[in-house]
């Protein structure tokens, strides 16, 4: 199936509802009425972040039951490292929501290297890749970790032949891709097309979506409310997996350049880093590229302030007057997008 870009914002119709709705709670006398009209205007938005009915695959890449069952051996596979330690797991761990629960990525060597490792959940709607977006695919992302010097450290050439000597993957290359044998880019797509399986699990939020009205609280649905209001998170966080896929300076104290190093003179991408998605928020700590923030309610502090002051700083990041009690809303929707984690079974590698 090709990518079909998301909806970012709501349809006519529903965004002037909702609108009216969060306009008249603005102008409410604080209290029940204020609340009313904000359920209101959770119930105009909520369509626009209904979860896809399937995963999109690329053409050049198209998805086979044998090339996710190569993908994830591979995946596991420490001997896809130079030093035979490392795997992409080792990194992209489910049990730490596919990351790796570390401020900063540890790589070669337990080198600490200068981001965060992010999670590769719903990568398959994903249109760039790593912090920066430097690359283009999830199979360009899938190689680059494994060829980093400070990551994996492993030269393409001598891993495909490494492999080439472990008669079952010789096997299951040829099941996955016939005639084209183990090379870096058979590798790749392998890699990916597991990947593009790592989907996050249905959450409240989900139930809710569908219609069932007791599935989250009248709190998260004010905060969800403020979410595409007040807030502003949909700036950035929008769409079923609340990323606008793009990229921004969110006023962090780094000197890190993110997509700025990537795109010279474009002083709106100096640190500037790609909007991560919020699906299984609250298993994915620490937060933002730099692993700064330990917890969610430092994020949204860091929101409220409005950011460090630079020329590049995003016209979305402007200090936010949110009363207490509706940061604590806000804070109840965001809990609602983790839902049950499902068990991840370790595969046996071929030997």
């Amino acid at each position: 199936m090709l990518r079909k870009r998301e909806e970012r914002r709501p349809a006519a119709l529903g965004k002037l509802a909702a609108a009216g709705a969060l306009a008249a709670a603005l102008l409410a006398p604080a209290g029940h009425a204020a609340g009313e009209d904000l359920l209101a205007a959770a119930e105009a938005y909520r369509d626009d972040f209904r979860r896809p009915a399937s995963i999109p695959f690329p053409e050049d890449n198209p998805y086979t039951p044998a090339k996710v069952a190569l993908g994830k051996l591979l995946y596991y596979d420490t001997r896809l490292s130079g030093s035979n330690l490392l795997s992409c797991a080792s990194c992209h761990n489910p049990g730490f929501g596919w990351g790796d629960g570390q401020p900063l990525a540890v790589g070669h060597g337990m080198q600490v290297l200068a981001r965060r490792t992010p999670t590769i959940l719903n990568a398959a709607w994903g249109e760039t890749f790593f912090w920066d977006g430097r690359a283009a695919t999830l199979e360009e992302q899938a190689l680059g970790p494994i060829q980093a010097p400070g990551e994996m450290n492993q030269e393409l050439g001598p891993l495909v032949a490494e492999l080439g000597r472990i008669e079952g993957y010789v096997q299951l290359f040829e099941a996955s891709f016939p005639q084209q044998g183990i090379t870096p880019e058979t590798i790749a797509k392998a890699i990916a097309t597991y990947e593009r399986t790592v989907v996050s699990s249905r959450a409240p939020f989900d139930e809710w979506v569908e219609g069932d009205e007791t599935a989250i609280s009248d709190a998260a649905k004010r905060g969800f409310a403020l979410f595409n209001g007040k807030a502003r998170c949909t700036a950035c966080h929008s769409g079923w997996n609340f990323t606008d896929e793009s990229f921004h300076d969110i006023g962090l104290p780094s000197d890190d350049l993110g997509r700025g190093k990537h795109l010279p003179g474009v002083e709106a991408l100096e640190h500037a880093f790609k909007t991560p998605g919020l699906r299984d928020l609250s298993r994915r700590a620490p937060y933002m590229h730099d692993g700064s923030m330990a917890t969610i309610e430092e994020v949204v502090d860091h929101y409220i302030g409005g950011g460090i002051q630079r020329p590049s700083l995003s016209a979305e990041m402007q200090p936010l007057p949110l009363s207490a009690s509706e940061r604590a809303d806000l804070l109840a929707f965001l809990d609602t997008l983790t839902g049950d984690l499902a068990p991840v079974v370790l595969p046996v590698l071929p030997r």
